[in-house]
């Protein structure tokens, strides 16, 4: 017998109660009883976002919901910047430009974070940009955004400002009202801690003010039809076929972000994040993030001499533990280290257990358990 574990920056492994919901009979999308759901939902997904925007919830993958905040803000022809800090930042430039929309491309090396100094100068050169789009937590490079600092730059612009907190969202301090965020996309898979498939995009009155100008053509992303379909009765509701287990498991993924706190759930991801780098870190393993380590993701760089990937298919395969290999450039040569959601401190123990024997066994030698002790050190630290 093997036990399986998904540690894996998403998609995470999913609360036993939150499971459990999408075993409830099916709800019809258009009665009460499941937009009196729906209701609640949105109203919790509003305490999870800190904010008091409309939030619009589509059935997609968290691509999907980049993709709808291109094509809703946006003409082509416009320009925008964006901030990117690996391969998920990267691709609201490849989504942009796939509908014609001029970029201003400010891309940080590969494990750094953006520098708002550099999008004050893009947006002082560039009156005319319309947004900035960029990246709460990169799960490609385990770096954390200064979204707050970025916000503080773009707020004072007529610009808007894009985040993507897709891996971030449930997982990482994130204020989109009091720091004035704009829109905030977010995935199911991650920090919400259920399965793929639910998109949710926060709206503030600023960016709403962009959607009549729009000249994109979109039909099943279109905020304006969202809009309408969540404000028209007492009771929200969609314009098109709702994902109904997916939003009930939402509901009791929500509950439990309650029950615990989002200040306890920040500071729970924080403190295993710092396990799971103090172990990586007595392994004589280097950390791939310089910038701010994000609390969803740790990123390592493979001893030299062994394929990352190789690496991954022993925890994966002997193990049963899913990790995640690096992207694009670079594959083969990183592993990462998922660390969000449902987790907590002995998840950063099987973490770094399993990095330690797989180094063993692949002829990497390495002090049996010291990966380990200082893992349990960093849990004990009050």
């Amino acid at each position: 017998m093997k036990k399986r574990y998904i540690m894996s920056p998403g998609p995470v492994e999913i609360p036993p109660t939150v499971l459990a919901a999408a075993a409830l009979p099916i709800i019809h999308h258009r009665t009460p009883e499941y937009r009196k759901a729906f209701a609640e939902v949105n109203e919790g997904l509003k305490y999870v976002f800190q904010t008091k925007n409309d939030i619009l919830i589509f059935p997609a993958a968290g691509t999907g919901g980049m993709e709808s905040a291109v094509v809703n803000l946006l003409s082509p022809g416009d320009k925008i910047i964006v901030a990117a800090i690996g391969q998920f930042g990267e691709r609201w430039a490849k989504i942009a430009e796939a509908y014609g929309v001029n970029v201003i491309k400010i891309f940080s090396e590969w494990g750094e974070g953006s520098d708002p100094k550099k999008i004050e100068e893009a947006l002082t050169a560039n009156k005319d940009v319309k947004a900035v789009y960029t990246t709460l937590s990169e799960t490609s490079t385990g770096v954390e955004n200064d979204i707050e600092s970025i916000a503080r730059v773009v707020s004072g612009t007529p610009a808007v400002l894009v985040v993507d907190a897709v891996s971030g969202m449930g997982a990482i301090k994130f204020k989109t009202d009091d720091w004035r965020v704009d829109v905030v996309v977010v995935g199911a898979q991650k920090g919400m801690m259920i399965p793929p498939g639910l998109a949710m995009v926060a709206l503030s009155d600023k960016a709403k003010a962009l959607l009549p100008a729009s000249k994109i053509n979109k039909y099943y992303f279109s905020y304006d039809q969202a809009l309408k379909a969540l404000l028209k009765d007492k009771l929200p509701d969609t314009p098109y076929t709702s994902s109904v287990s997916l939003v009930l498991q939402l509901r009791e993924s929500i509950r439990l972000i309650k029950e615990e706190g989002l200040e306890n759930v920040w500071a729970r991801h924080a403190k295993v994040a710092a396990a799971v780098r103090a172990g990586i870190k007595a392994l004589g393993l280097k950390a791939f993030a310089k910038g701010t380590p994000s609390n969803a993701v740790t990123s390592v760089w493979t001893p030299e001499g062994l394929d990352g990937d190789a690496l991954n298919k022993k925890i994966r395969d002997d193990y049963g533990i899913t990790m995640a290999g690096g992207q694009g450039k670079m594959k083969g040569k990183m592993f990462r280290v998922g660390h969000l959601g449902y987790t907590d401190r002995f998840d950063a123990v099987v973490a770094v257990a399993a990095v330690e024997m797989a180094l063993n066994e692949l002829g990497t030698k390495i002090e049996t358990g010291k990966g380990v002790k200082a893992v349990i050190e960093e849990l004990l630290k009050k």
